[in-house]
């Protein structure tokens, strides 16, 4: 699924009714039918319904027009100058009137205090006053009417967008309606998915009004939001000839004495999703500690040069960086393994950190590079604060991964994952995630996948998603869900999302 800024839409709309011929009226009527799908029909009976003057208030006119048509109860409040409303929006305006529905202007506190009675009676408050366009703070009788709103309705549908709501950056602009449901149209916008906005814009329901696909290539960036589609397909279902040799080897370097699990769960990452060979490259003291665990990972020392350059050389992906600690040792593996593999690279946690202040190693001829920082090795390699990153992780994520040409996962709240010239956001997983381990079974997963034949970018996207949603899967019976836990839900996850059956946590 795509997602798009404010402008792209704009264009997209501007498109569809100058070149194609759909008019804006025709738009604004499928807007209003697929929100009348979202309502409870049965259930609710009174409907408030707040307008704005232009298009997003247009569709609240209509959809007042089809609850009065089916005998609902309904109070319409308009807020603005109706000079200043749009062409469309003034049409249906007066289709409403001529059908003698009521329509209460907003101008004095006499009328936010009769808009405050009705919306503390109503089943359901509809929010159709600031749309998509919307840049500068809202202030005056809008902030007193988005209060009432907010302090007085049961429950809250906002149309496209909640009102005060900047759909490009997600910010709230002064004051915001807080949605319980959010039906917004053709394509999920751009502010939803940063840090925050998902506090005003309740269940998200994206709803085609019948505008082309085309219409959407056309003006729309290459940026998605992942699904179950993606991944079934580009991973291939297994050929019944098919032996270990097809699926690849991984060359997992990762460990140290004070984070061994770290090496285990990256190792069996790979593994789990997938791989036909996996080889963990630690010291000796790790190995031996794993050795009698990692009974499906074959095991090499540091101090086998010799078969480690061998192992590199086979190799068809590579995990690098996982609890090595950052030290010089691990920045010399680093810039060895830079140097010498002829594989894509996955390069996590101390794998990243020694980059820190010599960006530059990342110019080398290796050009299937993917990292995977969380918001603080990020802020290391960038030198950009946290709350910055936050505030802009997918420009942050692009930005980086154009300038050094390489992948960026940038790990959190709808992971971000881009080349800077393709960019997917992962929807999946939650906070019963939160604990140590899950960056590495993750390194290990996307190194998986490349090694199973996916190219770097697809691999980090379906790894995210297959992380994400094993998580969701064991959190149904789980308060917390430890990497181990994930390591055996994999397989079944993969299997049944590219099998199409039903998810059910597995133990």
């Amino acid at each position: 699924m795509r997602f798009a800024c404010s402008e792209a839409m704009k264009k997209i709309d501007d498109y569809c009714i100058s070149k194609i011929g759909i008019s804006e009226l025709v738009l604004m009527e499928n807007a209003a039918l697929k929100v009348l799908n979202n309502l409870s029909l049965k259930n609710d009976n009174f409907f408030v319904l707040v307008c704005g003057t232009g298009n997003n208030g247009g569709d609240g006119f209509a959809i007042a027009r089809h609850l009065f048509i089916l005998n609902k109860s309904v109070r319409v409040f308009f807020i603005g100058s109706l000079e200043k409303i749009s062409e469309s929006c003034r049409i249906n305006y007066e289709i409403l009137k001529n059908m003698g529905v009521s329509i209460h202007s907003i101008i004095s506190s006499e009328d936010i205090e009769t808009l405050k009675f009705e919306v503390m009676m109503a089943d359901v408050v509809i929010d159709g006053i600031l749309g998509t366009g919307i840049k500068r703070n809202v202030t005056g009788i809008y902030e007193m009417v988005i209060s009432v709103i907010n302090e007085n309705s049961k429950y809250i549908l906002s149309i496209d967008v909640p009102s005060g709501l900047d759909s490009n950056t997600g910010k709230k602009l002064g004051s915001c309606i807080v949605s319980n449901k959010t039906v917004t149209f053709q394509l999920y916008k751009k502010g939803f998915l940063t840090y925050g906005a998902s506090d005003y814009l309740g269940d998200v329901i994206v709803e085609n009004i019948g505008i082309p696909e085309e219409a959407a290539e056309r003006f729309c960036e290459s940026e998605f939001i992942i699904d179950r589609n993606f991944v079934q397909d580009n991973i291939a279902t297994r050929d019944k000839y098919s032996h270990k040799g097809d699926y690849g080897s991984v060359l997992v370097f990762a460990g140290s004495n004070e984070y061994v699990g770290a090496a285990y769960i990256c190792s069996m990452g790979a593994a789990r999703s997938g791989a036909g060979l996996v080889t963990l490259c630690s010291s000796k003291d790790i190995l031996n500690i794993l050795r009698e665990k990692l009974t499906e990972v074959m095991t090499v020392s540091f101090e086998d040069s010799d078969r480690i350059q061998k192992l590199m050389e086979k190799s068809k992906a590579i995990a690098l960086g996982p609890g090595m600690g950052n030290t010089e040792n691990t920045f010399n593996t680093v810039i060895y393994v830079l140097k010498n593999a002829k594989c894509p690279i996955v390069l996590d946690a101390d794998g990243l950190n020694v980059f820190s202040g010599k960006l530059n190693m990342f110019n080398c001829e290796n050009r299937g590079i993917v990292i995977t920082p969380h918001l603080g090795e990020m802020s290391r390699l960038t030198g950009l604060t946290i709350d910055f990153i936050k505030e802009n992780r997918i420009s942050t994520a692009q930005n980086f991964a154009k300038e050094h040409e390489i992948i960026v996962l940038l790990k959190g709240y709808n992971t971000v994952i881009t080349d800077g010239i393709t960019t997917y956001i992962n929807p999946t997983g939650n906070s019963a995630m939160a604990s140590g381990g899950m960056g590495d079974c993750l390194t290990g997963i996307i190194a998986g996948f490349i090694a199973q034949g996916l190219s770097p970018l697809v691999a980090a996207a379906a790894g995210a998603y297959i992380h994400g949603l094993s998580g969701e899967t064991l959190s149904k019976n789980m308060f917390s869900v430890s990497a181990t836990e994930l390591l055996r839900e994999i397989p079944y996850t993969i299997h049944e999302v590219t099998s199409d059956k039903k998810l059910e946590p597995h133990h």
